[in-house]
């Protein structure tokens, strides 16, 4: 089934054809670099954006992929979380293609087409049952998937997400945004020898959720007492602060992980969302499968990001499972799963 995958929830505008599993294009661009000046995304330019480009992705997907619209079967789209005017231009478009076709149109839950983008893989594609990690500048939980359609949270953020804390602190030591590339890059330059330990907060003995407002508190008054203490702050001081802010934040997301593999007894893990990018976070799973018999799954860096093409297939294997909606299809930006 030809499926036309529509992804316009935040800052990325992105369309997709897929087909089953298969990836036939993937176009995305961002209005990343409009938000740099004011350290995070303003919902008003990101919207702004999708309008201007939609129709531009659109077509260089159907170009990239050979195909014309006459040939979709099956449109997908985001209906949320995400932001309320990005939302509407992706649905708006779902439903014009829609209509105007007669083609049936589906909306995804964008946290759980982060997980499904795993499956995009051409090699070792999960399977379920697994413990879904979603890491992100907006969302940060857990999830014990069963099936496409069998799923319940066993923990999310009470506070900021983990890619929220990362622009935040970025934005701190004025190391510019988006603040996960930023500070992966400088925490590379770091020799991780330094004294600095920032809190890891766990919420209590069993708990799965996460909080990360105390890890970002932390490191703003260790910044304040060097300023109090130096004239500036040194290369080699932000790149040992960024070094310990992702031990310290990386090493929560793991522990709880893996806490969530042995309760639910699933001996996989699938992670999803731009912090799965991050090659301390992979290197840190890595080595603890190592010693925990469990197997991993991340996305293809390509798909880290937002994209259309895990829209498209989370889309597809809904429809087969007989999920529907229509052209009252709205933007739900809290789209709660359970």
């Amino acid at each position: 089934m030809l499926t036309l995958g529509i992804e316009t929830s935040c800052d990325e505008t992105a369309a997709a054809l897929t087909n089953g599993q298969k990836v036939l294009s993937s176009a995305v661009t961002s209005s990343v670099h409009l938000h740099k000046k004011y350290g995070g995304v303003v919902p008003e330019i990101a919207s702004r954006y999708h309008v201007e480009y939609i129709i531009e992705v659109l077509s260089r997907a159907l170009k990239d992929a050979r195909k014309s619209l006459k040939q979709v079967k099956l449109v997908a789209v985001t209906q949320g979380p995400g932001l309320v005017g990005a939302l509407l231009t992706g649905i708006s478009l779902a439903k014009s293609v829609s209509y105007s076709l007669g083609l049936p149109v589906i909306g995804v839950n964008h946290i759980l087409a982060h997980l499904y983008s795993s499956f995009l893989s051409e090699r070792d594609k999960p399977e379920f049952p697994f413990v879904g990690l979603v890491v992100s500048g907006g969302h940060t939980a857990l999830f014990y998937c069963k099936a496409v359609d069998d799923f319940r949270v066993l923990g999310q953020t009470q506070d900021d997400a983990v890619g929220e804390a990362y622009d935040k602190v970025a934005k701190l030591l004025g190391l510019g945004y988006p603040g996960g590339p930023a500070i992966e890059k400088t925490a590379l330059r770091s020799k991780g020898i330094n004294r600095i330990k920032f809190p890891k907060s766990y919420l209590g003995k069993d708990s799965l959720d996460f909080s990360f407002s105390g890890i970002k508190t932390a490191v703003l008054y260790y910044v304040q007492k060097l300023h109090n203490t130096q004239h500036a702050i040194t290369n080699t001081q932000i790149a040992d602060i960024c070094y310990a802010f992702q031990e310290s934040a990386l090493d929560v997301l793991v522990d709880k992980a893996v806490m969530a593999a042995r309760s639910t007894g699933a001996s996989r893990i699938v992670v999803g969302g731009g912090v799965a990018a991050n090659s301390m976070l992979r290197k840190k799973f890595f080595d603890r499968a190592e010693y925990s018999s469990l197997h991993l799954h991340f996305p293809e860096l390509k798909y880290c990001l937002d994209n259309a093409a895990m829209v498209g297939v989370l889309g597809e294997e809904m429809y087969r499972l007989g999920y529907r909606s229509d052209l009252y299809l709205s933007a739900e930006p809290n789209l709660e799963v359970n």
